[in-house]
């Protein structure tokens, strides 16, 4: 989206980060928003906002680590701001799969989507060697941990994200 943040972006007269918190907060007891700018404006929106604590640009995964290291719960659901109509069922659906497994990823057809998870504050470790080693991949990270993916062909419409601002004006 040219540098613009894509999460305070309206979509129908909202910023997308607010679609996605109504869609989320009925689901989980606990909202952490990962943002490294616009800090204020994030934390308008009544939760806690926590800064990437990993160094560079080491992308979805800097966010996960710092979520898993402020996460008061021992399980963590992730979900980007640029997903505004995400499942309204995400976060049980995934819990209801995951078992004995590390993290539970959602799935469409054959295809993972890894920025919808819900895995274990105990990966955090995991995570942080993985990040030490210069890993950035989402997919690359959790290939090392039990994983299950969970089957959403009923809502594939739910993961589309809007990442440019062509796409947001269609919506």
């Amino acid at each position: 989206m040219g540098g613009v943040d894509k999460g305070l972006q309206p979509l129908r007269g909202k910023p997308m980060v607010e679609w996605v918190l109504a869609r989320l907060a009925p689901q989980v007891s606990e909202i952490l928003i990962n943002a490294n700018q616009n800090l204020e404006r994030y934390a308008s929106f009544g939760h806690r906002v926590v800064r990437d604590e990993i160094g560079g640009f080491a992308g979805p995964l800097a966010g996960l680590h710092a979520g898993l290291k402020a996460a008061a719960h021992p399980l963590v659901a992730t979900v980007p701001c640029d997903s505004p109509f995400l499942p309204q069922d995400l976060v049980s659906r995934l819990e209801n799969s995951l078992g004995e497994n590390d993290l539970a990823v959602a799935r469409t057809g054959e295809q993972a989507h890894p920025v919808f998870v819900l895995t274990r504050k105990s990966t955090v470790k995991n995570l942080e060697a993985f990040l030490a080693a210069d890993g950035r991949k989402i997919d690359a990270w959790y290939a090392a941990l039990k994983v299950v993916e969970v089957s959403f062909d009923d809502e594939a419409d739910a993961f589309r994200n809007i990442n440019t601002l062509e796409e947001l004006g269609r919506e």
